[in-house]
């Protein structure tokens, strides 16, 4: 089996050759192929020096210079080329103290992480090259070290949350000697900076088997190292409609996330919807059931919230994801009225509506064992539909009037007071769609700011 290079690919390949030096694809693009999925990046080794590529190749970027890589522009299309080499010693678990170029692919390839992502393959001829077992480990299933797992995790503490990674990504078991060594180090872990590990956490979470990547966060111990908030839902039993402890209905509700295909913020909600529930848990006094958890809703997006602050996620990730978990908690019926109706897409926004409906089937079916009743869901899409046919004003948007009106008129400037007073004119006009009138909401929007003043 041969990688298939485009002419392109070919072509720069014969360049690096006819000058006398050799080019590789190596790592993540070369085991895709191997594993039949979609390639994204196409990373190339070569054993030439970046003055000599650069000397190749009339147009070059110094993409990392010191650390041996020069992009080749090549007919509209950029390739990012690095000179074999291995690193010098670790101090600090991250970063090695100098980087020593080296003529020899083996000596490349035995510096990485793991023998699946050390795949290399030949341009032009795309001869695949293995020089640590990889494809047998691909054949197995397994996510192995390179060499002796403890150096490897002690070159850069970040390859023991890889390996949670890409037992997620590709639902492979972690080889037995390389999980040895996550958990005897998995306390270096805190040695690298948190926008390192949300990146390979996030790529977990969206991995084709999430629950086997957590699950050996969970037993290496990196999960109460870097979610003690997940690791206190072990063990919290819950009683009622719920067979399960909190720890495991979560890790249910994110697998049936991913059985329905539903998007990565509805899996991340999932993962955490419930995290609140041990700082929640009460004795029920009324003697209904034998635990009570409220509030545990707006706790929770609390929790995740402050996890999301923790890795340094952007507001836009953390916000989404956060109001899925405080408003998962709906429970529609038919005695709601149309304004109730309103009131709750005003409240949860449209914009998040499919989400949350999707994070509340996966939710039930974690409680049923797949077999949640969808028909509650189905009449509250079908009772929405209603109401946005009908053409009411249901977002700020909608009013007859918004914050140019109330500037223009020197009601109130802009700012967080504008906003209260759209919202409470938006709420009114929920509750009776006939004053959505301009003449009324000026007349009222004057009420409010007055009433505000005194």
């Amino acid at each position: 089996m041969r990688f298939p290079f485009d002419q392109d690919v070919k072509k720069i390949g014969e360049i690096f050759r006819e000058n006398g030096f050799s080019l590789y694809l190596v790592g993540g693009a070369v085991r895709d192929f191997l594993l039949k999925s979609k390639i994204h990046d196409l990373d190339f080794a070569t054993d030439a020096k970046t003055d000599d590529v650069k000397r190749m190749f009339r147009h070059t970027i110094d993409t990392g210079i010191k650390h041996g890589t020069v992009t080749i522009l090549f007919r509209k299309k950029g390739y990012e080329v690095t000179t074999f080499r291995i690193d010098g010693k670790y101090n600090d678990n991250r970063h090695p103290e100098s980087v020593e170029f080296v003529s020899s692919l083996e000596e490349d390839l035995k510096r990485r992480d793991f023998t699946i992502n050390a795949l290399a393959a030949s341009v032009p001829d795309g001869k695949i090259i293995d020089l640590v077992g990889g494809k047998k480990d691909l054949k197995r299933k397994i996510i192995r070290a390179i060499g002796k797992a403890e150096e490897r995790f002690s070159e850069d503490a970040l390859r023991i949350m890889r390996a949670a990674r890409f037992s997620s990504k590709l639902a492979f078991d972690i080889d037995g000697e390389t999980f040895s060594a996550m958990k005897r180090l998995a306390q270096n872990i805190t040695s690298v900076s948190k926008e390192r590990v949300k990146e390979e956490f996030y790529a977990l979470i969206a991995g084709k088997d999430p629950v086997k990547g957590l699950e050996a966060m969970r037993e290496s111990g990196l999960l109460a190292i870097l979610f003690p908030e997940l690791k206190e839902t072990i063990g919290v039993y819950q009683g009622g409609v719920h067979k399960y402890d909190v720890y495991t209905h979560l890790l249910l509700t994110l697998s049936y996330a991913v059985k329905n295909e539903h998007p990565f913020e509805v899996r991340m909600a999932a993962l955490f919807h419930d995290v609140g529930k041990p700082e929640t848990r009460r004795e029920d006094t009324k003697g209904e059931r034998e635990y009570t958890f409220y509030s545990h809703d707006k706790v929770s997006a609390a929790i995740f919230s402050q996890i999301a602050r923790r890795l340094k996620t952007s507001n836009e990730e953390r916000e989404k994801v956060a109001h899925l978990i405080e408003n998962h908690m709906f429970s529609y019926d038919s005695s709601w009225t149309d304004s109730a109706v309103r009131r709750f897409l005003k409240r949860v926004g449209k914009e998040n509506l499919n989400d949350l409906i999707d994070l509340r089937i996966d939710d039930e079916d974690a409680i049923t064992g797949g077999r949640g009743d969808r028909s509650n869901l189905l009449a509250l899409i079908e009772r929405i539909n209603e109401e946005e046919e009908k053409g009411l004003a249901i977002t700020l948007k909608d009013l007859a009037i918004n914050g140019n009106d109330l500037k223009n008129e020197d009601i109130v400037p802009c700012g967080p007071e504008m906003g209260r007073i759209l919202s409470l004119l938006l709420d009114e006009v929920i509750e009776m769609p006939s004053l959505n009138r301009r003449e009324y909401l000026i007349r009222r929007a004057k009420e409010l700011a007055s009433r505000d003043s005194q």
